[in-house]
Parts: C-alpha cells; structure tokens; sequence
C-alpha cells in the first residue's frame, strides 16, 4: 500500500516516522468526520436526496488538535441547522490521549 511504500521510503532515507503518521492521522480523522456528517445527514455529498431535505452541508471550520505525532489541522464539517456534533473529536477539546489508540 502506499503507506508501507512511505513508511520504507522514509526508513531508507532515515527520516522522522512521526510526520508520516501525523499526516495519515490527518487525513483518517477528516475523513471520518465527513462521513459521520453523511451519516447523519442521511445521503451523501451532491446526492439528490439532500435537495429540501431541510438540513444540508454548510462548510467546514478549522481546528488544531495536538496529539504525541504533532498538531493536527482538522476541517471540522458542520452542518446548516448547526445540530450535527461529531463524535470523533470530542468539543472543545483540543488534545487527548485516546485518539492514537483508536
């Protein structure tokens, strides 16, 4: 996979590993978040079951969460009647220990 290819190249050129996973943390967590806000929604991004559904996508915001790997830069989806919260990152917070271990 293209994160073992990574994780060889940077082991070959002695680099840090923490950056690597800081950057996959990353984009695992934004991806989750999207999805727990289809899911709650109820239909997928541009799907014509959101179309007057009475709640849609409004953006995102950013947030920085720090983890052992660095500080995380989050796009946080939000939704247009502003209920959704995600459960992913808690809120408010900004660090925490259980986010590696999941």
């Amino acid at each position: 996979t293209q994160f073992n290819k990574e994780i060889m190249a940077a082991l070959a050129q002695k680099q840090d590993l923490d950056e690597i996973f800081r950057q996959h943390l990353e984009t695992a967590i934004n991806d989750l978040m999207h999805e727990e806000l289809s899911s709650f929604l109820g239909y997928e991004p541009y799907d014509r079951q959101g179309f007057n559904s009475g709640n849609s996508r409004n953006g995102h915001y950013l947030r920085t969460f720090k983890t052992k790997y660095g500080e995380l830069n989050l796009k946080v989806p939000r939704d247009r009647n502003g209920i959704f919260n995600t459960q992913t990152i808690p809120s408010y917070q900004r660090q925490t220990d259980g986010l590696e271990a999941t």
